[in-house]
């Protein structure tokens, strides 16, 4: 694994959880909208995350194969919750039926916080990741830079 590994991993953990709170933040703020375009109220969203090789080309996630890197994190969905919706006793409510009833979204603001919480905690985690990757590649440059090896940076180098 090298220093740009590092960065990519904990860069792509940062998008991750960014994503996340995104949609808890939007959870949050619909929780009370009862008619969306596909009709019925909102329904809360979630990511699905998946490990994937940090690779763009097929030699590179051959290479990953070979050496068996570490992984990067990849949103491969946002999911929409199952569950039914709350039905709340309101017969003032414009959406009310028949009977008095509205339907709710069936977000619990607890669940959503503790969501958060842990989103924001995964999200700092990886920025210190990346900030011990960059202090570490800062002072392997100083090392090198203070014991008089000559570094030469070749453009066609080849891993």
């Amino acid at each position: 694994m090298d220093f740009f590994d590092a960065l990519q991993v904990s860069s792509s953990g940062l998008s991750a959880q960014r994503l996340r709170m995104n949609l808890i933040s939007a959870n949050l703020a619909n929780m009370n909208t009862t008619r969306t375009k596909a009709g019925g109220p909102y329904r809360r969203k979630d990511p699905v995350f998946a490990a994937q090789a940090p690779a763009s080309s097929f030699r590179e996630m051959l290479h990953h194969r070979q050496r068996e890197m570490l992984t990067k994190v990849a949103v491969i969905g946002i999911v929409e919750d199952s569950r039914k919706p709350v039905r709340k006793y309101d017969p003032q409510h414009p959406e009310a039926d028949k009977n008095g009833y509205v339907a709710m979204p069936n977000i619990n603001v607890m669940e959503e916080m503790v969501n958060m919480i842990s989103a924001t905690r995964s999200y700092e985690a990886n920025v210190s990741a990346l900030k011990a990757a960059m202090a570490l590649a800062l002072k392997a440059l100083e090392i090198g830079q203070y014991s008089g090896i000559n570094l030469h940076f070749k453009t066609d180098w080849n891993p």
